[in-house]
């Protein structure tokens, strides 16, 4: 006996109406592509629930994929069994001996859709609730509070059998919201930033500002790293890394020491944007948290956002240090992110940056210099990576 298919929730998606169609086919397309390692498997979507049938596929990793994909609420392995009662007795033992986790209370929840069916549900629940209680040592029955309610459902052609509720990933589905650039620092917390945008089904390209020899090759890989790490949400991630150090040292150079930081934010949502512009994103994505450092300010987001009006996602702008760190290590990013690696931003830090920067100030300093030909030269020397989740660090594919 084995599993023959997995119950799927949607979770928020059952809260849609006129529109739930749209999400529930863009929530199938993405466990299709999930799934693509299982040409066997066939997915099931219906108005309230989604199945996905095994036909002969192992059910253990197919449900670790399954619970990651944001858009579902839960899952649960089922079994579809002959009416015969023994059958269905021999089955529900065989679902209790194969719960991922121990229980000590138990309920039958019978269900006869089959009005034919010679037994009635309170005969059902006793004879299969009596043949558990006979053959799993310890176990007891609670009416009220179970740990687990299996349900036996009598159909016109078959009896299914489920009960245990796994909790999947929820949110909505990747690409249910639309498209957006996340800016990859390479720190903690913009790769939880763009865990969490895709978590309401927004699909994200990533952006790196990268200044060799200022920054390393090993500061490059922790970014390629965390871009993988994120590809495993979504089974596709896209890195575009900036080569930022000729504008750089321009800023030192022209701009007065405790604006750089500003106008090296500026630069980069500029340069952002125009790749958003480029791949036809909607929004762009950071890490910014309230008051962190001086870049992320009230004053200075105010200042830096004055250079484009591209809609900017800040989801973790109201959120503690360690809340965000609690993500990154569940997400596993946070091990990545504290190697002792550099990045751009914290290499050029000036030693007494403004917290509260004046648009007319950095807009004055900046109309002296000529910054356009060499934002050309790094958006023309752009590099796109692509990764898929599973590859190692030497195996990522250059696009160009």
């Amino acid at each position: 006996m084995r599993f023959d298919h997995i119950v799927i929730r949607y979770g928020e998606i059952t809260l849609k109406k006129r529109n739930r169609k749209g999400f529930i086919v863009q929530l199938r397309k993405n466990i299709k592509k999930a799934l693509s390692d299982y040409p066997e498997v066939r997915i099931e979507a219906q108005h309230e629930r989604m199945y996905v049938h095994l036909q002969g596929a192992d059910y253990k990793p197919i449900m670790d994929i399954l619970k990651k994909i944001y858009g579902i609420s839960s899952i649960s392995p089922a079994l579809k069994v002959d009416k015969e009662i023994s059958a269905i007795q021999e089955s529900a033992l065989f679902y209790i001996n194969h719960l991922t986790t121990k229980i000590r209370t138990f309920k039958i929840d019978a269900k006869r859709a089959d009005k034919t069916y010679p037994y009635s549900t309170y005969d059902l629940n006793g004879l299969v609730g009596g043949y558990c209680l006979q053959h799993v040592d310890g176990l007891t029955v609670d009416v009220h509070n179970p740990d687990l309610k299996l349900r036996v459902e009598v159909r016109q052609d078959a009896a299914y059998i489920t009960g245990e509720k796994i909790i999947g990933a929820g949110g909505l589905p990747i690409g249910s919201s639309g498209s957006a650039m996340l800016m990859l620092s390479g720190g903690i917390d913009s790769p939880v930033a763009g865990y969490l945008t895709m978590k309401r089904g927004v699909e994200i390209e990533c952006v790196h500002f990268y200044s060799p020899p200022f920054t390393s090759e090993r500061s490059k890989q922790k970014v390629i790293d965390l871009a993988n790490k994120l590809a495993e949400v979504n089974g596709r991630m896209v890195l575009h890394v900036v080569p930022f150090t000729e504008i750089q040292k321009l800023i030192q150079k022209q701009i007065p020491d405790n604006y750089t930081m500003t106008t090296t934010r500026r630069l980069m949502l500029r340069i952002t944007d125009a790749i958003r512009e480029k791949q036809n994103a909607l929004a762009i994505v950071t890490g910014e948290s309230l008051g962190q450092v001086a870049s992320q300010t009230m004053e200075s987001m105010f200042t830096i956002n004055e250079v484009t009006n591209t809609p900017i996602l800040r989801p973790l702008i109201a959120m503690d240090k360690t809340d965000i760190i609690e993500i990154a290590e569940k997400i596993d990013t946070h091990e990545i992110s504290i190697r002792p690696f550099e990045d751009c931003c914290t290499v050029f830090t000036p030693a007494n940056p403004k917290t509260k920067p004046k648009r007319e100030k950095v807009g004055h300093y900046e109309s002296y210099v000529d910054f356009e030909p060499l934002i050309k030269e790094a958006l023309d020397k752009t590099e796109m990576l692509v990764f898929t989740g599973k590859e190692k660090e030497s195996e990522t594919e250059d696009l160009f």
